[in-house]
């Protein structure tokens, strides 16, 4: 084994990462703004496939002599392309949409866990006190609801907020 290698191993490798690194990070902000908002939205699990594979693609750019410029630009134009035409079908067609995202989950409802969503769901009693301890609840009973959001993250819903949104919904 070289160890001087593992260090350094030469002046013309940190040249091209830093020149095709920032060619390529301005590259990829410039198609992020491009291609709008929703490309690295991570609304579900989908969108967090393309958001990892856009940072891979990056990585791979930035480090990878085998891989030119060019080609890791074509790379990444593919994904958000691909993510911009699943998104479009997604709004056009129901069913592809189900295909390919997930749906939010209610897994409490008044106080109660609804054991077969959770089950599903994968997620377990202890999860779910945690994540009503995390959000400052004291226990299920002041909960209208707990829903596992297509992004894998949990929505609470305290009955007193229920309560203070119905007042004001009706005083307006």
């Amino acid at each position: 084994m070289n160890w001087t290698e593992m260090f350094f191993q030469s002046w013309s490798g940190i040249v091209r990462t830093i020149i095709v690194g920032t060619l390529a990070y301005v590259f990829l902000v410039l198609s992020l703004r491009v291609s709008g908002k929703r490309t690295l939205a991570k609304l579900n699990a989908f969108d967090l496939v393309i958001t990892v594979a856009l940072g891979s693609t990056l990585a791979t750019i930035l480090l990878s002599e085998s891989v030119a410029l060019a080609e890791g630009m074509t790379g990444l134009v593919l994904l958000i392309v691909l993510q911009y035409m699943v998104t479009f079908i997604s709004i056009r067609s129901p069913s592809f949409s189900r295909a390919v995202r997930s749906e939010p989950t209610l897994l409490l409802r008044n106080g109660a866990m609804l054991s077969e969503a959770m089950h599903r769901a994968r997620v377990t009693e202890a999860e779910l006190e945690t994540v009503i301890r995390t959000s400052g609840q004291r226990g299920f009973t002041n909960i209208e609801a707990v829903i596992l959001e297509s992004d894998g993250s949990f929505s609470i819903i305290d009955a007193a907020q229920k309560r203070q949104s119905s007042q004001s919904d009706a005083g307006t």
